[in-house]
């Protein structure tokens, strides 16, 4: 019996091969999406996972409680690590502190000419670090043991990077590296890659002890007002609700701070919530995902799967009416209701699976092209346990969504009726289902259409937004402030000036839209209060300001020095201290932590301190050289590629013992928004999908009505009818499900795209304009859809439809 049913299911399939053909192809869109989708989402969740106190781990980080609301920082001061393992000793403690784009030198010890040693830049992955750390994550050790990083300048490298410096990794330890010139490193380990799902990607770890006694050049201060985003500390608490933990941090705030929860709260984050939480940025690696965006892409995933399971109703009904005398003769002949649900739901599930098979191999395809809209590495795994289970749970939904509803209603058929020919739409239930169908999947793509239209102007706002510096042909090139690079920081600054493409020239800590978050608290005006909010700290020299075209609103930027004798600051920052006119900020003193008291020389106008995400931060820029890493060259745009090549050279001739590592300044701030220029790629690519669903969808209810009014057609043909006029008779019944599929699309729309633009500190309005695009969007893809079926009908002869009458 099932045999039968097989087979003829397969002819059925066979004989309707342009319907086979659609519903093959929507489905296997659908799925292949929806399986990518999974692909994704399963990689994000399971960010360190492995890890075996995964559960019992915690991230120290601090919320702080300004006037203009609440700010996160991953970072806590150096001394609260060892004021943490006073106060809970049966917790385990430890710290670390990033370093990025340190240099690693590899020396030639074959030769002993420093010009053939081997140099790397770690922008990413060098971090100092504890030995503690390792009580508390699990790294496997290939040589070595945590114990040895208890020593000053000793170094542990992972697999990769010691193939990567020494073409090996058996033999590395007790062979010496040099970080940026400045200390010999012994290779005292070696550690296992971390998997490629770990927000710890260490490549290069340094004893903590040895960033210590290197104050000055990696900003080392043993300060509980000090707090750097690098410096994080991780604990091991077992048995102990977060809630709990939380409660004992904040007794350890107001412990070692005077004002307590009014400024500053010390919490526990838990290390399942650290990958998905962006309060805090990315914190050491360089990856991070919002759980919004993995609800958003579940959502997408669930209504291009009921996209798909809708045209397969609509085409499968539509297709019953011709299998009518089919059914009537199976009914005359004693086949059950039953049976005859078991014959379509068999065929639903032949193509179901082929649509599935075939989904599998379009993914397959695509997955190498995934890195573009995710960060999923290359190598994943498509058919994995998991995703093999999904499948399986995909491919029973659908076939019971596809077909449960046409099987019900082709078992249904009258005998008589159905040998008479006289199934109509009345017949099998009217039409009202398929056109509530309908309108859910023009719904559907009218939402993902406003959703790309939102995205895309967005980041096309952000892109072209005025940031209030002049990020243009800002060739940036990261240097080191060790001795030797700052005795021969004027001479190379003067060489690139004698350069005829070359406008300006600063050395700084970074560029005025940075990744940095150094803050500090201040004093303001010989003031002994603390004004309650942290400044942020930018150092430059004194042309830090003609190099990215800051404008003065008041007074002027500071004399050439090395070190800082005056300071200038933001908007901003005189207005949270309630200064309106800048003006009367000049002459007035700030003292930063306890440092020396130094006057104001000039106020700048706002400019975007990070990314348009976040708004802008009370800023103090001041002149201190040894803080000055970065060159950032201002330079004229015509023929650019031969000065940046010139620029190098001069840099490598300067600089021989240090890698040239110059990119573009506007490059560098367009990856603040990778994820969400990833965002907007997504909503481009699954709205074309849904697009073309809703396409096939639209197909099969103008494919139903052009074979339920075929009689109605040459009745109007044979009294005069035109064919404009029996185009518009199709034609009519979309326009009005489109603008019923508009109407609930809209407040959907806004709701959701409303959520998303609160993301940014600075964005677009919702303007009419983007719903009026989206429906006449919808609209002209509807009129191409189904202007070739409605056509195609009115022209029919009348004869061949009225030929039985």
């Amino acid at each position: 019996m099932l045999k039968n049913y097989l087979k003829i299911a397969w002819r059925n399939i066979i004989r309707h091969k342009g319907y086979s053909i659609i519903n093959v192809a929507g489905l296997t869109l659908g799925i292949a999406a929806c399986l990518l989708i999974f692909i994704i989402i399963k990689y994000e969740l399971s960010f360190d996972t492995a890890q075996p106190n995964f559960k019992n781990i915690y991230h120290v980080v601090i919320q702080q409680i300004h006037e203009d609301g609440l700010h996160y920082t991953p970072g806590v001061p150096a001394p609260a690590t060892d004021a943490l393992r006073v106060d809970f000793p049966q917790a385990k403690v430890a710290a670390l502190n990033s370093s990025y784009g340190s240099q690693i030198t590899v020396p030639d010890n074959n030769t002993g000419n420093s010009t053939s040693d081997k140099k790397f830049t770690e922008d990413v992955g060098l971090v100092f670090i504890e030995p503690q750390f390792f009580d508390i994550f699990s790294f496997k050790w290939l040589a070595g043991n945590p114990a040895v990083l208890a020593e000053p300048n000793m170094v542990v490298i992972n697999k990769s990077t010691a193939i990567k410096y020494f073409n090996n990794w058996n033999d590395v330890t007790g062979k010496i590296l040099k970080m940026d010139n400045l200390i010999n490193l012994k290779v005292a380990g070696v550690v296992d890659d971390a998997p490629a799902n770990s927000d710890f990607p260490f490549k290069v770890m340094v004893s903590y002890i040895t960033w210590k006694q290197h104050p000055k050049e990696y900003d080392y201060e043993n300060d509980w007002g000090s707090i750097s985003s690098s410096h994080q500390v991780y604990m091991l608490f077992p048995n102990t609700g977060v809630n709990n933990i939380n409660k004992q941090l904040v007794a350890f705030t107001n412990k070692h701070y005077e004002t307590g929860t009014k400024r500053r709260v010390i919490f526990a984050q838990p290390l399942s919530q650290m990958h998905f939480d962006t309060r805090f940025g990315n914190t050491i690696g360089d990856h991070q995902m919002s759980m919004a965006t993995l609800r958003t892409l579940s959502f997408i995933a669930v209504l291009i799967i009921i996209m798909a399971s809708i045209n397969f109703i609509n085409l499968a009904t539509a297709q019953s009416v011709g299998r009518s005398k089919e059914v009537g003769i199976r009914k005359v002949l004693g086949s059950t209701r039953n049976q005859l649900v078991m014959q379509v739901m068999g065929e639903t599930a032949i193509i179901v699976t082929g649509a599935v098979l075939l989904a599998v191999l379009v993914a397959k395809i695509a997955i190498p092209y995934l890195k573009n809209i995710a960060s999923v590495p290359d190598n994943i795994n498509l058919l994995n346990t998991d995703s093999i289970l999904f499948l399986a749970a995909v491919t029973f939904v659908v076939i019971l969504l596809s077909g449960i509803y046409p099987a019900l209603i082709v078992s249904g058929f009258k005998p008589v009726l159905a040998l008479k020919n006289k199934i109509t739409a009345a017949s099998i239930g009217g039409i009202p289902l398929r056109r509530v169908l309908v309108i859910a999947q023009f719904a559907i793509s009218q939402l993902l259409i406003i959703g790309t239209i939102v995205a895309v102007s967005q980041m096309d706002y952000v892109n072209k937004a005025d940031l209030g510096f002049n990020k243009n042909a800002v060739l940036v090139i990261p240097g080191y402030t060790d001795s030797l690079s700052l005795r021969k920081m004027d001479s190379f600054k003067q060489r690139v000036l004698q350069n005829a493409q070359v406008q300006s020239v600063s050395f700084s800590s970074d560029a005025p839209s940075s990744d940095n978050n150094s803050s500090m608290n201040f004093y303001f005006n010989h003031s002994t209060k603390d004004p309650g909010f942290n400044t942020y700290l930018k150092y430059g020299d004194a042309d830090y300001f003609k190099t990215f075209q800051l404008h003065f609103v008041a007074g002027k930027g500071y004399d050439v020095s090395d070190t800082a004798r005056q300071v200038v600051v933001n908007e901003t920052f005189i207005h949270k201290l309630n200064i309106l006119n800048a003006q009367d900020a000049i002459g007035k003193t700030v003292r930063l932590g306890t440092e020396a008291t130094l006057p104001i020389s000039g106020v700048v106008k706002d400019f975007k301190t990070n990314s348009l995400r976040e708004t802008v931060k009370p800023i103090v820029i001041s002149a201190h050289k040894a803080y000055e890493s970065h060159v950032a060259i201002k330079i004229r745009t015509n023929n650019l590629s031969k000065t940046v090549a010139e620029l190098q050279k001069m840099w490598e001739n300067t600089y021989p013992e240090y890698a040239y590592n110059g990119y573009f300044l506007d490059q560098n701030i367009a990856n603040f928004y990778k994820q969400e220029n990833q965002m907007a790629l997504v909503y481009k690519i699954f709205a074309g999908i849904a697009i073309f669903i809703s396409c096939l969808g639209l197909y099969g209810l103008v494919s139903f009505m052009a074979v339920q009014r075929t009689k109605e057609v040459g009745i109007r043909k044979v009294l005069g009818a035109s064919v404009s006029s029996i185009v518009y008779l199709f034609s009519k019944e979309f326009m009005v499900l489109i603008t019923i599929s508009f109407v609930i699309a809209v407040p959907t729309a806004w709701y959701l795209m409303t959520g998303w633009l609160q993301n940014f500190a600075y964005r677009i309005s919702l303007s009419i304009w983007v719903f009026v695009l989206a429906i006449v969007t919808s609209v002209i893809i509807a009129w191409i859809t189904v202007g070739y079926k409605a056509i195609k009908a009115a022209l029919a002869n009348p004869v061949n439809s009225l030929r039985n009458e």
